[in-house]
């Protein structure tokens, strides 16, 4: 049963960032970028109330990949998006769940945003991160982790947003879900990215791993994201490198490829994807491939037919899932698959995981394969509420791997203050090793995730320092 709340308070926050590693990724090369944090208060119908946080890193050139845009454009865009979000969601002084806030100004959210010049993406951006907060502080008032709290419908999803899901037992899917007590990593391999030592000029001595070869000996990972840049002669050269590492190091690996919205048209993708095929020293690096993400730019990527494409290999969509009806138009393209992101929204990933089992019963039914599903993908999260929550929702989902990359590119917590480190490593020792300088903790490829599943709340025992970060500021 739903529990409705008041929402009394939101606060926005925000903490630079600064990466160990340069990340290049689509059109951006990122090296340092803020992260933005809500803290919200409640007070539910009975007389509880409760604080509960969330956090989200602004990263650039994703949101909106205009070339025209500087990186500080980007941040301020997503800025925008979260002041318009907290605006809304204080103005609304009814009492409502949790999914009822998010219903209530999915559109209109939508709608206000595109009178600024911001695009669907980049407005659902904010209530995402405002709803992760609310859900953290609707589980601590009653005193649930976020497992529980969704497998009872706690904040009252249905099908309200998602007419093709308006037969289908929303309560029901998530009764069925359980959490797993450990998830298996996938490494990103970014466009910068060191194959082996002899790419390192000069190593940063920091006790993490630089290249390929350094992360598959110190994590045990055979999971691995690999992004092209649809230079066809330039990316079958540097798969070609990483094929020989993964088939020198690992008796099995498996492998998805990211086109980061880099391909013309649909037949230059599926002609590289054949290009791979032909490649003999790719030979088991394509056989290890699981699904190609988003190898489209969004502006034709839902009206383009990916049906050659999806014949050879699975297809998923991302930057174009802008908005909740992106899955079922993309469906009708010949993709089959979807990404979970946080920055997207969890109702989001929730509805498109709905969907999924929803598509899969009526193909089995039907005596067809059973082809959708979900990916779970990062951008960039960071040691603390963020990792925290997107791992907890991802598992909770039923997926077996997840992108992780903030672990690579970030040195643990960062700029965050030793203090903070400390706690939320003492509140997760599971999740970050070793106790005087915590990082995420990787073993034999898999993470952790039993302290998450422990905690009152949205998937941490533990807060941010509030007192040192930074208000968001107000434009003047």
């Amino acid at each position: 049963m739903s529990v409705p709340f008041r929402i009394t308070d939101i606060q926005l926050y925000e903490r630079g960032v600064r990466m160990r590693l340069p990340f290049r990724f689509g059109v951006v090369t990122l090296t340092a970028c803020p992260q933005a944090f809500a803290r919200v208060r409640i007070a539910t119908a009975d007389g509880r109330e409760a604080e509960g946080a969330a956090a989200e890193l602004l990263a650039p050139k994703w949101f909106d990949k205009n070339l025209a845009l500087s990186n500080e454009d980007n941040f301020e865009q997503l800025r925008a998006s979260l002041r318009l979000a907290r605006d809304a969601y204080l103005g609304a002084a009814a009492e409502r769940d949790a999914f009822g806030h998010f219903a209530t100004h999915y559109q209109p959210q939508i709608d206000a945003a595109a009178r600024q010049g911001l695009n669907p993406l980049i407005a659902c951006f904010g209530p995402a991160l405002i709803d992760k907060a609310l859900l953290d502080a609707l589980c601590r008032a009653q005193g649930l982790p976020f497992h529980e709290a969704m497998q009872r419908n706690l904040p009252g999803i249905d099908a309200r947003l998602t007419g093709d899901l308006a037969g289908f037992d929303i309560d029901a899917f998530l009764a069925s879900l359980a959490p797993s007590p450990a998830i298996a990593l996938r490494h990103t391999v970014g466009m910068l990215d060191p194959i082996t030592g002899a790419d390192i000029a000069q190593r940063l001595d920091d006790g993490l791993p630089e290249s390929l070869e350094d992360v598959v000996a110190a994590t045990g990972c055979r999971h691995f994201k690999l992004k092209v840049a649809g230079d066809a002669e330039a990316d079958i050269a540097r798969l070609t490198r990483i094929a020989q590492v993964l088939d020198d190091s690992l008796p099995d690996y498996q492998v998805t490829l990211d086109g980061n919205e880099q391909f013309a048209d649909a037949a230059s993708a599926a002609a590289f994807w054949q290009q791979v095929e032909r490649t003999p020293a790719l030979r088991r690096l394509a056989q290890a491939t699981l699904y190609i993400e988003q190898p489209l730019p969004r502006a034709i990527a839902l009206d383009s037919d990916v049906r050659p494409l999806a014949a050879m290999r699975p297809v998923l969509i991302d930057e174009s899932d802008a908005t909740l009806d992106a899955f079922p138009r993309a469906l009708a393209c010949g993709y089959t698959g979807v990404s979970s992101k946080a920055c997207k929204g969890i109702y989001r990933s929730v509805l498109n995981a709905a969907r999924c089992r929803q598509l899969n019963e009526q193909a089995l039914r039907e005596g067809r394969e059973a082809v959708y599903f979900m990916s779970a993908e990062d951008l960039t999260t960071q040691a603390g509420l963020a990792v925290q929550q997107d791992l907890a929702l991802v598992s909770l989902l039923g997926l077996a791997h997840v992108e992780r990359n903030g672990h690579h590119y970030v040195d643990g917590f960062g700029t965050a203050p030793p203090a903070e480190a400390q706690a939320f490593a003492a509140a997760h020792a599971d999740l970050y090793q070793p106790p005087g300088r915590p990082r995420l903790h990787i073993q034999g490829g898999q993470i952790s995730l039993r302290s998450l599943h422990a905690a009152a709340g949205f998937a941490s025992a533990a807060h941010p320092l509030w007192d040192t970060l930074q208000l968001m500021a107000v434009p003047q």
